[in-house]
């Protein structure tokens, strides 16, 4: 019987919500508070902002590498000729060298895709930027007809030489048979130096374009892009996967990948990306497997630290 009256009271408005409300009454501007609320938010958030922001640091560029440091990138385009950087010795994706890919005994997941992203370090990074101009120096004429012999040749004397130079500088180079090296480097330190050189390796052919990968990859051959790092504690060895820059911790998720760099064998092994990935892999596999795996599905009944955290509510029961 009370249900039918209660259901009476609501459909004709006798119940509670019907009532006359005999409490006070004061006006109240929505639109008012919804002006200080987003004012007030904003003025907080521009002031956190300010306060614990990241640093807008200027953007890495071809330009302030050759301007800053020429000498190593002319150490760098040299060795981009003759073949000898890191990238023209990475393997896949971005070229076929023997040997160069990390793998877990007969397990070869870098060249499982293939070569994706070819790259010919000598074309893509300095030939084929100088070929951009509206005069390309004759150096490029002489290099393209030379043989592999003599490319490689020229190459390693001219490698050779910066070494051994005072500060590595190219203006203090012994002379040597160096054949066109020395002005193919210097032509392509004067193209980055006036900028060029970054948005003909940026452009990709097109007007909008945003790969960068082989800016990135040239940039990350020289020791320039090293010493930035380090000097924003964004290196291997100082948790730099954890950092933003200027700040940290940054990506906080990513203490685990980071950990195991740090340690042997991982910290001296040639293959330590591909053995961190799997590491990684198989802890994620086992938390994720733990309600199905006796014994340690059992830890939190056998070690109840959840009852310390939730000790009020076992009280109460």
């Amino acid at each position: 019987m009370s249900k039918n009256l209660s259901k009476t009271s609501w459909r004709t408005g006798n119940g509670i919500a019907g009532r006359p409300w005999k409490g006070s009454i004061r006006e109240y501007d929505l639109f008012k508070e919804l002006t200080i609320g987003v004012i007030a938010v904003s003025v907080l958030v521009l002031a956190a902002s300010a306060i614990f922001g990241s640093p807008d640091d200027a953007s890495v560029t071809l330009k302030s590498w050759a301007t800053t440091q020429p000498a190593d990138f002319v150490a760098t385009a040299t060795a981009e000729l003759g073949g000898t950087s890191e990238t023209a010795q990475y393997g896949p994706p971005y070229n076929s060298t023997p040997d160069a890919t990390q793998t877990i005994g007969a397990l070869d997941l870098q060249s499982f895709a293939g070569v994706k992203l070819p790259i010919d370090t000598a074309n893509d990074f300095v030939v084929g930027p100088l070929s951009t101009l509206p005069s390309p120096p004759a150096s490029v004429a002489v290099w393209n007809s030379a043989t592999e012999t003599e490319r490689a040749t020229w190459t390693q004397a001219y490698g050779d030489a910066l070494s051994a130079a005072p500060n590595n500088d190219p203006a203090q180079v012994a002379a040597g048979d160096y054949g066109p090296v020395p002005a193919l480097t210097g032509s392509l330190l004067a193209m980055a130096k006036q900028g060029s050189l970054d948005s003909v390796l940026e452009s990709g052919g097109s007007f909008y374009n945003f790969d960068y990968t082989k800016s990135v990859l040239f940039l990350g051959d020289g020791a320039y892009l090293n010493d930035l790092a380090t000097s924003l504690h964004l290196s291997g060895d100082q948790w730099g996967m954890l950092n933003e820059t200027g700040n940290y911790p940054g990506q906080s998720w990513l203490w685990l990948f980071s950990f195991f760099y740090q340690i042997e064998p991982f910290a001296s092994a040639p293959n330590a990306d591909i053995l961190v990935v799997f590491v990684v892999a198989i802890l994620t596999l086992l938390l994720v497997l733990v309600p199905f795996i006796p014994g340690l599905r059992d830890l939190p009944r056998l070690i109840p630290i959840h009852r310390l955290v939730w000790r009020n509510y076992y009280k109460r029961r």
